[in-house]
């Protein structure tokens, strides 16, 4: 059994960063946009943990950050679902170009 290059790995995780760019840059709506940010957040812990398995093999650094990663974007995830539907409760509306328009 052969193992996968790290160049693949690096060709996946980069095509994931720039799919969460695009969606992150052409979304109007809050969630499609968070899922981006989850896109992009995904891609480095796959870089994490292909550079941790072949550069130092032994140990096990790159999973502990990505394992703080996932920690931080669910922390992330939920305080932004709370605000996205205090948003929806109030004004109706997830588009970021109606958020953009409320005056405080």
């Amino acid at each position: 059994m052969s193992a996968v290059p790290l160049t693949h790995i690096l060709f996946v995780s980069t095509a994931l960063f720039f799919i969460g760019m695009y969606g992150l840059f052409t979304r109007r709506n809050m969630i499609s946009m968070l899922m981006s940010i989850e896109l992009i957040l995904n891609s480095i812990n796959i870089n994490f943990v292909a550079f941790n398995k072949y550069l130092y093999p032994d140990k096990l650094d790159g999973v502990f950050f990505t394992v703080f990663i996932i920690t931080i974007a669910a922390a992330e995830a939920a305080v932004a679902i709370a605000i996205i539907i205090n948003l929806y409760r109030s004004h109706k509306s997830i588009d970021v170009e109606d958020a953009a328009e409320l005056r405080y």
